[in-house]
């Protein structure tokens, strides 16, 4: 039997001018101890179809027809004071931001005790223990302690780990997991979906799992759904659906995803187009204006869910029956369609331009036994140092003329505090910058501001970074005002091209940012990047929010700039599949220390340092049979604290192949082929000595 059963569900949204219809139609079941994974791009229904289940609709939403069955209750009838019963304590819900969601001015021990105080009725002292014993549950690390902690206290993993710790407080029969890893790194994220999973069997739940990620889906989703347009468009086991798949979203969804063993010449495949606006969505298949296959009877009949396999229904008149393996040639296909005026005729897809990978040899910015340290305060009025924290320690670092240098590594390692030192945003606490030989830290006024015109960076949240009260073209043509350069006329005119050459229309002008889309945005930002004809741009975790179909858009743009303008790229990213894509070269960073540099093959094919063959293991891989497999594996444990490093090799606490040594003496780098070093004791690879190479 059932546990929950949707049943054509219809939930609307009434704006001022227009009405949502946000989920039109959708039905599926989830049984007891089952995984039900929810997938499709941003807009498609998914969040609205989880919230409309828990019938925490935004301000104008409404159920306008269908059943929600739960353990045999219909949702959809019940009063907001019986559906308080139900909510938190039979279905659990872990929301898509853990830090918007968490309540910054409580202890975690008192967010997750609420919710044990209402429904479980027990007393304050009772229920902080029981959170304490929830909080170990999920591994978060001293839980009597972590009680007291507020939000910001704790790192994104561990504020991921209080919301699942909440939403199981009360041990629910099902929980609806929205977007749970989305922001989380990969080593992090390998360890949210473990504990779910754990936690799935140890208490028989069944799991509604929300997300764009089709390499997080297979390895954890029992059956999945397919959603466009607030529909399903596709259900099958997930072994079945990534086997044989039948609607081209789907196949489009997987052919979006970088691999890491992807063609870097070769252009990404992008969904062309947007998801249709659910207020007017179009006449026929709602995927039709999007689909190579699309014909005629597409755009005028509205395909019903069905087909010749009850146990896999799909809704579309021309199926496809491409498989995971057949996805390279798929994407192939595809490509063409990014390119201006391109098709999809022709076998051979399009190829990147060579001036995008490195050919000057030449070094643009150097970094000399740098080091970044902040100095950490107490006390409410009178702030007194009480500890330093070491964000970056003795790095040195040469990139060149015309290349793309990747940065990766798990959120806290220093990553982004090196790219603002690069542009000039931060200043080092010891060590020497240099940039086209300059040195940044002896540069200042008119000075630095006429380098600072070269350097640019992609800001990694491209709403917050934007001035809400500033049209567009305010926003871009603001640097050239600060610089002097152009009359108005002139600065209105590159304005215009610029938002021509990132893809975006003339009239975006006078447009807020509010206005666009998260891809949109990302394009807005880059347009600015650009705006001084810069030569070196940092671009930090510039898809990290988006979609796979909007990542490959903004991915492919950002190649083709480089080849036209002879950009150099530094770009930081926790994604290792994107900087496998993008880079020519690829440093590892741990705990604010470069611990492996090398090109794709010397980091990907023959890794050396142990952090760097975790960091791969924990990559999402869009195949069943390859993410199960693999489940367990990867990297354990939590970052350490900057405040107080390991002593030695900072990664030894978390380090497989650890001795005594790696407590005592920091590794020295050691040459693992013509530009492939890596710092280990106890290295993956051999090392080869200077007349080797």
């Amino acid at each position: 039997m059932s546990l929950l059963e949707v049943r054509n569900l219809k939930t609307q949204i009434r704006l001022r001018h227009e009405t949502v219809r946000a989920v039109d139609g959708v039905s599926f079941t989830v049984n007891a101890g089952e995984t039900v994974g929810l997938v499709g791009e941003s807009g498609c229904g998914k969040s609205m179809t989880g919230n409309s289940i828990m019938r925490l609709l935004p301000r104008g939403g409404q159920i306008t027809q269908g059943e929600i069955i739960f353990d045999g209750r219909d949702l959809v009838g019940l009063s907001n004071a019986e559906m308080r019963k139900i909510r938190g304590n039979e279905i659990g819900m872990v929301f898509q931001d853990p830090m918007t969601s968490l309540n910054p001015s409580m202890t975690i021990g008192r967010q997750i005790s609420e919710a044990l105080v209402r429904h479980q009725k027990l007393g304050r002292k009772e229920a902080l223990v029981r959170a304490a014993e929830v909080l170990a549950l999920v591994k978060v690390p001293r839980p009597s302690e972590r009680i007291n902690d507020y939000p910001h206290q704790l790192s994104g993993g561990l504020r991921q780990r209080v919301m699942i710790a909440m939403a199981l407080a009360c041990e629910p029969k099902i929980l609806i997991a929205d977007e749970p890893t989305t922001a989380l790194d990969v080593t992090i994220q390998a360890q949210i979906l473990n504990l779910l999973d754990d936690l799935k069997d140890r208490l028989q739940m069944a799991v509604i799992l929300i997300t764009h990620d089709l390499g997080v889906i297979a390895g954890r989703a029992d059956r999945t759904l397919v959603m466009y347009g607030g529909r399903i468009v596709e259900e099958a086991a997930t072994t079945e659906l990534f086997s044989k798949m039948r609607h081209p979203y789907t196949e489009a969804l997987l052919a979006s995803i970088p691999q890491v063993n992807q063609d870097p010449s070769q252009l990404l495949y992008s969904i062309p187009g947007r998801p249709p606006e659910l207020s007017n969505p179009p006449t026929g298949c709602r995927f039709a204006p999007r689909c190579r296959y699309a014909q005629d009877q597409c755009r005028n009949e509205d395909p019903v869910l069905g087909g010749d396999n009850p146990q896999h229904p799909y809704a579309c008149f021309f199926p496809t029956s491409t498989d995971v393996d057949q996805l390279r040639e798929t994407s192939a296909l595809y490509q063409a369609s990014d390119t201006p005026g391109g098709s999809v005729t022709g076998s051979e897809p399009p190829r990147l331009r060579d001036s995008v990978r490195a050919t000057n040899p030449s070094t643009l910015i150097s970094l000399r036994s740098v080091s970044k340290e902040f100095s950490v305060a107490s006390g409410s009025l009178r702030q007194r140092k009480t500890a330093t924290l070491k964000a970056v320690t003795d790095l040195n670092l040469d990139i060149r003329t015309g290349e793309t240098f990747g940065l990766v590594g798990e959120s806290g390692c220093g990553k982004t505090t090196i790219g603002q030192m690069m542009v000039a945003l931060q200043r080092p606490t010891t060590g020497e910058i240099s940039f086209d030989g300059q040195d940044l830290s002896q540069l200042h006024g008119s000075e630095l501001r006429r380098v600072r015109s070269d350097l640019q960076i992609m800001f990694q949240d491209p709403y917050s970074s934007l001035d809400p009260r500033m049209r567009v073209g305010a926003i871009i043509s603001e640097p050239l005002l600060v610089q002097g350069r152009g009359s108005t006329r002139d600065r209105e005119r590159w304005t215009s091209e610029l938002l021509d050459e990132v893809g975006l229309s003339k009239n975006a002008i006078d447009r807020f940012p509010h206005e666009f889309s998260g891809g949109q945005r990302q394009r807005i930002g880059l347009a600015r990047a650009l705006s001084l004809s810069p030569r070196f741009i940092v671009a930090d975790e510039p898809v990290s929010a988006l979609d796979v179909s909007m990542r490959s858009q903004i991915l492919n743009l950002m190649k083709r700039l480089q080849g036209e303008h002879g950009l150099t790229y530094l770009i930081i990213s926790h994604d290792l599949s994107v900087i496998r894509y993008m880079a020519d070269r690829i440093g590892v960073m741990y705990l604010g220390q470069l611990v492996e540099i090398g090109n794709g093959a010397d980091i990907y094919e023959r890794s050396a340092h142990p952090y760097t063959a975790g960091l791969l293991e924990a990559i999402p891989v869009p195949n069943p049979e390859v993410e199960r497999r693999k489940r367990g594996g990867g990297i354990s444990g939590e970052l350490p604290s900057p405040l107080d490093p390991p002593s030695g090799c900072r990664f030894r606490t978390r380090c497989p192949r650890a001795r005594d040594l790696c407590a005592l003496e920091v590794p020295p780098m050691q040459r693992f082929g013509a530009e492939h070093l890596a710092a280990c004791h106890f290295p993956l690879q051999t090392p080869v000595t200077i007349n080797q190479r």
